[in-house]
């Protein structure tokens, strides 16, 4: 039986018209169908779809969001009249957001989302911590921007909820983090170290640097990707924050809290983003994330190590509780012009260590093991060990190349040239994986939830929108659920 609030959340949705970024990524698509499961009498769902024109957003949204077995419990509640109610809930629009007006060709269109769009849930993002810095600013910064320029002409808007990401805090703190606001121009260096954040100023720096490589006529296309890679990592760490990803969302928190005026403004920030848990379909996601990277390369037999302190919280949150607290919010602060900041994840009410992950992990694959090449089990025989040996194990790879490399150009590749070219794949995927995922697996904080729980408390004891991390009991979702998931959808 629904409760008093549950009825509330649902009853919010009832006739809005909402216009949602990122429609084909993993958060926005369950943020949809829940949306359309839960509320069938929603009036609009605008999805925002990266297309060259309609007809391609409509086969996109055929292929990339309704053609998802995610949807399937939806298309049995409706049967045969699925299509025709699919059609008249969700529009897609064919645009971008890294341009003005979100990239939108059509006018008319424009300026009926003007006067029609109630809600605005921008998921739009790049989630690669690697990504050119470029491409990284163009989405996660300059997106936000265009979204908030975009939401600003909604005449009748009434909230503004834009998903980031927890570790905006960055990786070198340590304690209880708050649910606070980052300021423009603010920094995660301290001291002496100290330097103001000038947003306009990394944009230039961009502009600049792909005239400088586009000139450069010995550099490969391919080089040039790695060179604007790393100019991402450098400028991230140089300014406190361990990669591109989270650098970049957290100048788009900036643009945004300083710009928004008297916007209705949420920022739900969730930790590392895992299966769905419970409804509609538990196991469902979308490509290999964060620690699953860990998982399938210690399953596949390509990692056994890997630094980091086994006692320290591994953040995990399904992306179904995201999705509550994503619905929950947008209800709780409609039409409140002020900024809200909600951090949505498990390591203050049900913390889950890094070894206990990893312990979890030997328990499923020694029982049932991935299968090689040959067809032959990659058996599991002990627990991935987390320890600084790793570290060590870099440099003897290190060393090794280095000799191998001498003999293979003295004897012109005819000595260990495939000896060479296997340690070489090894160490450069062990790097890289360590450069990027080290500064998370010694991570010391933990994510304040305050406001998450006063909502929680506020509307009691639900089942429809769960979105309590105390009640994930972790063995049975990561043996039962997530991992055969991952391993299904893979």
């Amino acid at each position: 039986m629904e409760s008093s609030r549950e009825k509330s959340i649902v009853e919010f949705f009832k006739a809005k018209t909402i216009l949602v970024t990122g429609s084909t990524g993993f958060l926005a698509k369950i943020f949809v169908e829940k949306l359309l499961r839960v509320q069938a009498d929603v009036e609009r769902v605008f999805l925002l779809i990266r297309a060259a024109d309609a007809a391609s957003a409509m086969q996109r949204l055929e292929d990339e969001i309704l053609g998802k077995e995610l949807f399937n419990a939806l298309k049995e509640k409706h049967g045969d009249g699925f299509q025709s109610f699919a059609r008249s809930k969700l529009w897609p629009v064919a645009g971008d957001i890294v341009h003005e007006n979100l990239g939108i060709q059509d006018s008319n269109l424009v300026n009926e989302l003007f006067k029609e769009v109630q809600i605005i849930v921008n998921v739009a993002a790049t989630t690669n911590f690697y990504e050119r810095y470029d491409v990284s600013l163009n989405i996660n910064v300059l997106g936000a921007k265009h979204v908030l320029q975009f939401a600003k002409q909604c005449v009748k808007l009434e909230m503004f909820l834009h998903v980031s990401t927890a570790y905006v805090s960055g990786t070198e703190r340590s304690g209880l983090i708050p649910e606070k606001r980052l300021s423009m121009g603010e920094t995660l260096r301290s001291g002496s170290n100290s330097c103001y954040l000038d947003i306009e100023a990394e944009i230039d720096l961009v502009e600049k640097k792909k005239v400088e490589l586009q000139a450069d006529h010995n550099l490969t296309p391919i080089a040039q990707k790695l060179a604007m890679k790393e100019l991402g990592m450098q400028r991230a760490r140089f300014f406190g924050w361990p990669n591109t990803y989270v650098f970049t969302k957290a100048m788009g928190e900036m643009v945004l809290g300083h710009s928004r005026g008297n916007l209705p403004l949420v920022i739900v920030r969730p930790s590392i983003i895992t299966s769905i848990l419970r409804d509609p379909l538990p196991g469902w996601i979308e490509g290999i994330r964060t620690t699953d990277i860990f998982m399938m390369a210690y399953a596949d037999r390509k990692l056994q190590s890997f630094p980091g302190d086994p006692q320290m919280t591994v953040d995990l949150i399904p992306g179904d509780m995201v999705v509550n607290a994503m619905m929950a919010t947008t209800v709780a602060h409609s039409k409140q012009q002020s900024e809200f900041i909600y951090h949505v994840g498990s390591s203050t009410r049900n913390p889950i260590t890094y070894d206990s992950l990893l312990q979890c992990w030997f328990d499923y694959f020694s029982v049932y093991p991935r299968t090689g090449k040959d067809g032959t089990p990659l058996k599991i025989t002990r627990k991935m060990n987390p320890s600084i040996r790793t570290t060590f194990l870099i440099m003897v790879y290190k060393f090794l190349l280095q000799v191998l490399g001498l003999i293979h150009f003295i004897t012109c590749g005819f000595i260990f040239g495939r000896l060479y070219d296997d340690l070489n794949r090894k160490y450069k995927y062990l790097k890289l994986l360590i450069d990027l995922f080290e500064p998370y697996t010694f991570f010391k904080g933990r994510f304040d939830d305050a406001n998450l729980e006063k909502l929680r408390a506020m509307m009691g004891k639900e089942e429809m929108f769960e979105m309590d991390s105390k009640h994930i009991e972790w063995n049975s979702y990561l043996h039962g659920i997530h991992i055969p998931g991952i391993l299904k959808y893979e």
